[in-house]
């Protein structure tokens, strides 16, 4: 990255992991990879946020076309799928409907593929909740792993940048803290790891 006196602009796209659910607003990734920026003096402007607990690609895609933003962004993340996989989603569908949302990502960033930013699908099998759901923790994060697949798959074809955090996300077995209250959800301490790895890649793409 050059730095200069823009504001640059960060659209972050996906459900619970992205708006941040159970921490508050400013341990969220996006909010957090801007914090980091700033600190290495790049001016940015609010990350906008497009997200919601609970949605699936289907649902993020109908969320975006609602929101009918304009422009295009400097930088944007994608995140999307792990509710297609806790409804028994089939792959075929996520394959068609996360390429899909590639390209709008892409389209947001102008047309240019190492603006944009997909995230790993993390494995929530390991937390206290899914300790607790019936299917177990090896086939949760068996599933996973299977729609992690795709999407790096397609994130690579695209030659958009693919930021793997699903190793991260396997540390909550042995460290709590990077779980939050919910049992569930990722910590900020946990957002904090993933949005470093952003940084990472920001930086490496420019």
């Amino acid at each position: 990255m050059i730095k200069s006196k823009k504001k640059y602009t960060l659209l972050c796209l996906g459900d619970s992991y992205t708006i941040g659910e159970a921490v508050p607003e400013k341990e969220r990734f996006p909010e957090q990879i801007v914090e980091l920026l700033r600190h290495q003096e790049y001016e940015f402007e609010k990350p906008e946020i497009i997200a919601q607990t609970g949605w699936t690609t289907d649902e993020l895609a109908t969320a975006i076309q609602e929101r009918k933003l304009q422009g295009h962004y400097d930088f944007v993340t994608l995140l999307i799928g792990v509710n297609n996989e806790y409804r028994g989603r089939d792959l075929a569908n996520y394959r068609e409907e996360f390429t899909s949302l590639l390209e709008t990502a892409i389209d947001y960033a102008g047309g240019n593929s190492p603006s944009v930013f997909v995230l790993s699908i993390p494995d929530w099998g390991v937390t206290p909740f899914g300790q607790r759901d019936k299917r177990g923790e090896e086939t949760i994060g068996r599933e996973i792993d299977m729609f992690n697949a795709i999407n790096r798959e397609e994130t690579l074809k695209a030659k958009a940048n693919y930021v793997d955090i699903t190793p991260i996300s396997r540390q909550a077995k042995s460290n709590v803290a990077f779980t939050a209250q919910d049992e569930l959800h990722p910590s900020g301490l946990m957002y904090k790891e993933w949005a470093e790895k952003l940084v990472e890649g920001i930086y490496s793409s420019y």
